[in-house]
């Protein structure tokens, strides 16, 4: 630690220029232009795109239709995520590592791969689960479920990697004496566990929404060609560019890159600094 802090006094204010120059070069050319473009298009003639937009009944049910599905998956990712949190850093178990590398998954595997893999399992004529769940009135594949499922597995990793680093800098020494003293396991994690693990709760919370709200491969093999019905707004922008209804497609596409923005602004206001940290941290650091 005292090597690189040496090397970083020791750098020359060109080479740290050079580099800011760089990175701020990086970021513009990535992100900040091609969104740009995007909001120059969308009000290219005024406010006459948005509106005829949101005036469309199948842009209002592609919004709501990614709404719904990233809240149902944010949900269920966010009991799953907690609950594995304490499952990897409380417990030790045989295949605890090749559990928390499977978490990992969705960070390596094309989210297409994984919508064809719910395709082949629940595809209500020949999937392995699908024609039973079919005859049983339960459709996943080129429905709800089958978006949201797909969604799920994108966001899986998410709220663990942010909750699991949190758990293990807490400790489990406020837990065990709260057990001690009579505490029941719900009383515990009311009281002791969820304080000190809020913030990364909130934080993987809203990089799930985030994420969830502009996912388009896997997506797009669960939901089958079903226009109007089972299309989300990331499809929806690629049917209407395909059409030359770029207007339309520019003000869905800046809506998407407005509210993954505002997530992550809300989140870095309300995370708190390392002089406001919780106070369990504190006490264990």
């Amino acid at each position: 630690m005292a090597s690189a802090s040496t090397a970083v006094g020791n750098r020359s204010p060109v080479t740290t220029w050079v580099l800011r120059i760089v990175v701020v070069a990086y970021l513009f050319l990535l992100i900040a232009w091609p969104t740009g473009l995007i909001a120059q298009n969308t009000f290219r003639d005024g406010l006459d795109g948005m509106r005829s937009a949101l005036g469309d009944p199948d842009v209002t049910h592609a919004l709501w239709l990614t709404l719904r599905v990233s809240v149902i998956a944010v949900a269920i990712n966010l009991v799953f995520g907690v609950g594995m949190s304490l499952l990897l850093v409380r417990y030790d178990f045989p295949g605890k590592r090749l559990l928390s590398a499977l978490i990992d998954l969705p960070l390596s595997v094309s989210p297409v791969v994984v919508g064809l893999a719910l395709v082949l399992v629940y595809n209500p004529r020949y999937g392995w689960l699908g024609e039973g769940l079919h005859d049983r009135g339960i459709d996943v594949v080129f429905a709800t479920p089958g978006i949201v499922m797909a969604t799920c597995f994108v966001v899986l990793p998410l709220i663990v990697r942010e909750v699991v680093p949190v758990l293990e800098e807490l400790g489990d020494e406020q837990e065990q004496a709260a057990r001690s003293l009579g505490a029941s396991g719900a009383q515990t994690f009311w009281r002791i566990t969820l304080p000190g693990i809020k913030w990364a709760i909130v934080y993987g919370v809203v990089l799930s929404l985030a994420r969830s709200l502009g996912e388009f491969g896997a997506v797009k093999i669960v939901a089958g060609r079903s226009i109007g019905n089972m299309e989300t707004a990331t499809l929806l922008v690629q049917r209407e560019y395909q059409n030359f209804h770029e207007d339309v497609a520019y003000s869905v596409s800046l809506l998407l890159v407005v509210a993954s923005v505002l997530c992550l602004v809300v989140v870095a206001l309300l995370r708190p600094t390392e002089g406001s940290q919780p106070e369990l941290i504190k006490e264990k650091k």
